[in-house]
């Protein structure tokens, strides 16, 4: 059984070591702070103090942080992941991320013995700890294989969807979708609000249609009850909806709904509600 280092303790990576070490994996934590580690280390992980540390301690490695940025920062800057780790190891980055960016990982990486995949997930925090995760993973097939017993403890479909960066590519389009189909999900219920209906009740009713979506389904009940508690950031969307239209652009294409959620994300954001859940831009349309 591989060691696992592991980066990141957010919404997400918190119940994917949990799941980690359920299953049996030794883990190697680190976060930029260690107090949000602590109850993953009373749990059985062990604390490493910096990135160059996961990588001396462990055979895999999987960070899910925060901005192309961070991920820029722990794999290529100094003492980052891709200097310090040995040959033969595999990273898998299951940030969302820049596509550019995590073939320039790859490409590095190569030339020093080290396979990388980029491996983004969907699913939110309830996925996360049930271990029900969307991956869609971007490598050589052989570091895909080689990831797959990890896979399968922290997700149910997982898919290669070709080589480098093919995995965050196929992310950003689950984003455009998911930006779509919340905003639907979000101006549905305000509709019926404003309507004097019974939302709850409306849920019940169009959740059954033709209207159906895991954002209905899932986040609609969060709508109903006021509940914008963060299964995802709405900041960590929108950087994900930047990502998505820097990269529909460099294809010559233009996608008007994804510009326009981009835009109402953007203004909640700039509002000081990024740290809510995306289901909170029901909470702006029903000016509450």
């Amino acid at each position: 059984m591989d060691t696992i280092g592991f980066i990141g303790a957010g919404v997400m990576g918190a119940s994917m070591v949990r799941n980690l070490l359920k299953a049996g994996y030794p883990v190697y934590l680190h976060t930029r702070t260690r107090a949000k580690a602590e109850p993953l280390l009373a749990e059985g992980a062990s604390w490493t103090d910096s990135p160059a540390a996961v990588a001396e301690a462990a055979d895999v490695i999987i960070t899910i942080i925060g901005y192309p940025k961070d991920v820029e920062a722990v794999y290529l800057g100094e003492g980052g992941l891709v200097a310090t780790a040995r040959s033969g190891s595999l990273l898998i980055d299951m940030t969302t991320s820049s596509p550019a960016l995590a073939r320039r990982i790859a490409e590095v990486a190569a030339a020093r013995g080290i396979d990388v995949l980029d491996a983004p997930v969907s699913g939110g925090d309830i996925g996360a700890r049930e271990g029900t995760l969307t991956i869609m993973a971007g490598g050589e097939k052989e570091a895909f294989e080689r990831a797959r017993p990890v896979f399968e403890v922290l997700g149910k479909s997982i898919r290669r969807l070709g080589g480098a960066g093919a995995g965050q590519l196929t992310k950003m389009a689950n984003q455009i979708a998911v930006a779509a189909s919340t905003l639907g999900a979000a101006e549905a219920l305000a509709f019926a609000r404003s309507a004097g209906l019974d939302v709850q009740a409306v849920l019940d009713t169009i959740g059954g249609g033709a209207a159906a979506s895991w954002s209905l389904s899932k986040l609609g009940p969060r709508m109903v009850a006021g509940d914008f508690a963060p299964g995802f950031y709405a900041k960590h969307l929108l950087k994900d909806l930047g990502i998505a239209l820097e990269s529909a652009r460099e294809m010559g294409m233009s996608l008007p709904g994804l510009e326009l959620a981009q835009s109402l994300y953007d203004a909640m954001v700039r509002d000081g509600f990024g740290e809510q859940g995306t289901q909170g831009i029901y909470h702006r349309l029903v000016g509450k």
